[in-house]
């Protein structure tokens, strides 16, 4: 059914209300929703129209690594050294993690922590937990936290080992990782095995170069942003529930592979220093395109940078 939505102005001056526009919305359920303009609406609902919804997708969304006490599993590269010094085991279950603040528009800035992946195995794949007796320097390391670790409810069999992870082989395969917060709507494809902590989701499956390009768009921005709550300082709140309903155009492997050429190129504009402004205008292109975009549609749509 269709309503008529009324904007009113309060004049403190003049001291009276007067109507500045109406316009036919219509709406459906108990979703949430919000005004658009006319051309708004035709865009987004073109958008929606030729989307499959992200859940439908042969992809997989998780929460990254909650340890319980970072204090003692999350350490500096100084410490990562020490310990790999004094036993040189210690350097196979010592990874290194990015935080939700680390991602950026198509890379991450390293902060140089690492994980101590204790983790509890998974039993589902006949892969057994860590056992810290095999890691002598690393359970030195953890023994100064004892009491702290024996006290957490997100634990494995042991104090020593991290609460169990059903897909930790995830972490270790090509991703997506996005954070959980944040104002820029950044993500990242990681090709370098990071892990991740619980400020951040990872996202495996198919076609991910096509969906890091068109999550970092300026369509995504454009007909999307506002399809995740707003939270305090103008963040947003990239939850796996709201991510997964985003309805997204399908693709075939050939312009995949396209847009894989384009994420490789940024790399290295990055690695030399040099601007991506111009390359990330190319994506946006090349994504109005897949979606039969008009000129006064792009036009309107822009180049959203956040």
């Amino acid at each position: 059914m269709s309503k008529i939505k009324h904007c009113y102005f309060y004049d403190t001056k003049k001291q009276y209300l007067f109507r500045q526009s109406a316009s036919i919305c219509a709406f459906s359920g108990d979703s949430s929703w919000v005004i658009l303009s006319e051309i708004e609406q035709r865009i987004k609902a073109k958008i929606e129209a030729i989307g499959t919804p992200l859940k439908e997708w042969g992809i997989n969304i998780y929460r990254g690594i909650l340890t319980g006490y970072n204090e003692a599993f999350i350490i500096d590269k100084h410490k990562r050294d020490e310990l790999i010094a004094e036993d040189p085991k210690s350097a196979e279950i010592i990874r290194p993690i990015l935080r939700g603040r680390d991602i950026k528009k198509y890379g991450y800035d390293f902060a140089d922590l690492w994980l101590i992946n204790v983790h509890n195995g998974i039993k589902e794949k006949g892969i057994t937990p860590i056992k810290i007796d095999d890691y002598p320097a690393i359970k030195k390391h953890l023994d100064n936290f004892y009491v702290q670790l024996a006290k957490r409810t997100d634990k494995g069999d042991t104090p020593y080992n991290l609460r169990n992870c059903a897909y930790m082989d995830d972490f270790f395969r090509q991703k997506i990782i996005y954070p959980e917060i944040t104002k820029f709507l950044n993500f990242y494809l990681d090709d370098v095995h990071f892990v991740t902590n619980n400020k951040c989701f990872i996202l495996t499956g198919e076609k991910l170069n096509f969906l890091t390009a068109f999550f970092n768009s300026s369509l995504f921005k454009y007909c999307f942003k506002d399809n995740f709550p707003e939270l305090l300082g103008g963040t947003r709140e990239l939850r796996k529930v709201f991510l997964e309903g985003i309805p997204i155009l399908r693709i075939n492997e050939e312009s995949d592979k396209l847009f894989e050429n384009l994420l490789n190129k940024w790399k290295e504009l990055k690695n030399a220093s040099k601007q991506t402004t111009d390359l990330e205008q190319q994506i946006d292109n090349m994504i109005f395109q897949l979606y039969d975009l008009t000129a006064e549609e792009i036009n309107e749509i822009g180049f959203i940078d956040i």
